[in-house]
């Protein structure tokens, strides 16, 4: 008898002996598992350090996330993507690789994803074969199945590190520079409006989660988003929304624009939305113009391309004039930063840009501060912080105190 064929037998006498009827703890479940493997272990050799692994899989197969539970347990694993039951990859140090575990059915996979989604009160099947869920300890899942999936289901898990990466780790990092990350704070205190871009894997969320350090904390918060990620720790009046999907139990949609709309009439200081990606983009806009200070990200590719996708999405939201989409825009947002995940796998922050209005109906972006590559060094780019600019449009600075006497005017 292989270990495989001796692990399916153990897992389903312990499911016989399961009483679902009532609740069962995790202790009573580990109870019944070593009695098993202890009778079972007279029909086959089994040593002491194939036991304890026996236990812990057969553990996680019947309480936890099947062979998945190690990964997502791992630190430094950053990225678990399946691709069907056995193809799982994982990322680690910004490398792509095969993780060398699969589920031993595609049966047993479904039923993983099933309590993963069933555990946000989310549905998923094949009706509705697409979702977004996150697991206990935060991490972001995207799931698709059949029969949008072939050959799957897919489901690709992001992990975020337990305590948020912040300003100064960033700084340590490389990702930014000191002289940034001071200019960062101000802007964000001084209430700026601030708007993230990148590609996707870039940072934008963890950037998003590092410059909210340098909100005051007697604010008020509103932090609206998909999938709540944001971890703002400082700020005591913090009130955070999730937007939800549609479901088959009579439930309707909360959207991120129902949640941007109502925010508005919760007094809020600031509202952070986590990303627009549609018709929200015209919501979260009309928020800033109207005095609500505002922080967001964005999917673009650089900060210009991020002003493009701003009007296709506020386009989606409301029809107004391509003219008057880009009013809206130059007048709410602030500063626009961009960042992306170079080659070497590092992300840094490429461009940092302030929006100065309108020149003869295009935007007027002043770079302030821009990366710029100086070669490569043991297979890592080798750069500088370069600063630009300086900031035109000061008045927030200056009603927030934050501004140098010798800065003004």
């Amino acid at each position: 008898m292989t270990y495989e064929e001796f692990k399916k037998q153990v897992h389903d006498r312990v499911l016989q002996e399961i009483d679902f009827s009532r609740e069962i703890l995790d202790e009573d479940v580990l109870r019944l598992i070593d009695g098993e493997i202890t009778g079972a272990g007279r029909t086959r050799h089994i040593s002491v350090r194939e036991m304890k692994q026996l236990r812990q899989e057969l553990f996680h197969s019947i309480r936890r996330l099947d062979v998945l539970q190690d990964l997502v347990d791992d630190p430094s694993v950053t990225e678990i993507m399946i691709n069907g039951p056995e193809h799982i990859f994982i990322e680690r140090d910004g490398i792509l690789r095969d993780s060398g575990v699969r589920f031993a059915t595609q049966e047993r996979l479904e039923d993983v994803v099933q309590a993963i989604v069933a555990g946000c009160n989310r549905t998923v099947n094949a009706a509705s074969p697409i979702a977004d869920a996150r697991l206990p300890n935060g991490s972001r899942v995207n799931v698709v199945m059949q029969p949008a999936a072939l050959g799957g289901p897919f489901v690709t898990i992001r992990r975020f590190p337990e305590h948020p990466i912040g300003i100064r780790e960033l700084v340590a990092f490389g990702s930014v520079s000191e002289e940034i990350a001071a200019f960062l704070q101000k802007a964000v205190a001084s209430g700026c409006n601030i708007f993230v871009s990148g590609g996707t894997g870039s940072g934008k969320t963890t950037f998003l989660n590092a410059l909210s350090e340098f909100v005051p904390e007697d604010e008020r918060v509103i932090t609206i988003e998909d999938n709540a990620e944001l971890q703002i720790r400082h700020v005591k009046n913090l009130v955070r929304m999730e937007a939800r999907e549609g479901g088959f139990d009579g439930l309707r949609p909360i959207t991120i624009r129902d949640l941007i709309r109502t925010s508005l009439r919760m007094r809020p200081d600031r509202i952070i939305v986590g990303e627009v990606r549609g018709g929200e983009a015209i919501d979260m806009l009309q928020a800033m113009n109207t005095g609500h200070v505002s922080m967001s990200t964005g999917h673009a590719n650089s900060a210009a391309d991020m002003l493009s996708r701003l009007e296709t999405m506020a386009l989606m939201g409301m029809e107004l004039p391509v003219q008057a989409i880009r009013g809206q825009i130059a007048s709410a947002i602030d500063i626009l930063i961009h960042l992306g995940r170079l080659r070497d796998h590092s992300r840094r922050v490429l461009e940092i840009a302030e929006i100065c209005g309108l020149t003869d109906g295009e935007y007027e972006l002043s770079p302030l501060f821009r990366f710029r590559e100086k070669g490569e060094k043991d297979g890592r780019i080798i750069g500088t912080f370069e600063r630009e600019n300086s900031l035109r449009n000061t008045q927030k600075l200056e009603h927030a105190g934050l501004l140098p006497r010798e800065a003004r005017g």
